[in-house]
């Protein structure tokens, strides 16, 4: 069930003081980011912003990778929420297929928001065991909901997949396709997997 899925693991106890420069980073860095982009945004500027030295952002975070990776988290751990506690259809209340539906817009919509972040990020967010744990397991439960028969794991991978930056990159990017013709073809191929199931 949905309310079995772990959300991503959240940051260990520190000290007050610690933790308000952290905020206080991410804010900075956030707010940098809808002012200039992630491609323009340097170490130097986020620290000035919250007002600490440059040395608490690698005391904080290890490197612009991992400040970067923290944003995503945080970002991730939002989108986790809705997921787990939000209105439906993303949310709990809707019938699954609704929900499964809801789940590759929002996802698709959530990965092209964070696309250059994901990217600037690196290896320090790389392949997200944390998040692909959870997506997949969201989307087997939905689809155990809808009787869907066979492996589900595999099933639910499938389903993930398509919802990858590197894939929306292709198809939008370099293959032409708009957002709404990208989801048109994922809620498609969604129905095609639930209608194997009758």
């Amino acid at each position: 069930m949905s309310k079995d899925l772990p959300l991503l693991a959240t940051a260990p106890v520190v000290r007050r003081d610690a933790a308000r420069n952290r905020e206080a980073l991410l804010q900075a860095a956030a707010e940098l980011i809808e002012a200039c982009g992630v491609d323009d945004l340097t170490t130097e500027a986020v620290a000035a912003r919250a007002g600490v030295g440059k040395g608490t952002v690698f005391r904080r975070f290890g490197s612009r990778e991992g400040l970067m990776a923290a944003l995503l988290n945080h970002r991730e751990e939002e989108w986790q929420a809705s997921v787990i506690s939000g209105p439906p259809p993303l949310g709990p209340g809707a019938p699954p297929m609704e929900r499964l539906l809801a789940f590759g817009t929002s996802r698709l919509r959530h990965h092209r928001e964070q696309a250059a972040l994901i990217e600037a990020a690196g290896s320090t967010w790389g392949e997200n065991y944390a998040v692909l744990g959870f997506v997949s397991l969201h989307v087997r439960t939905l689809l155990s909901q809808l009787g869907v028969r066979g492996d589900l794991a595999y099933l639910a991978t499938a389903l993930v997949a398509p919802l990858g930056v590197p894939v929306l990159r292709q198809q939008i990017e370099h293959g032409g396709m708009s957002e709404e013709q990208v989801v048109a073809g994922w809620t498609d191929l969604a129905r095609r997997v639930v209608r194997g199931a009758d």
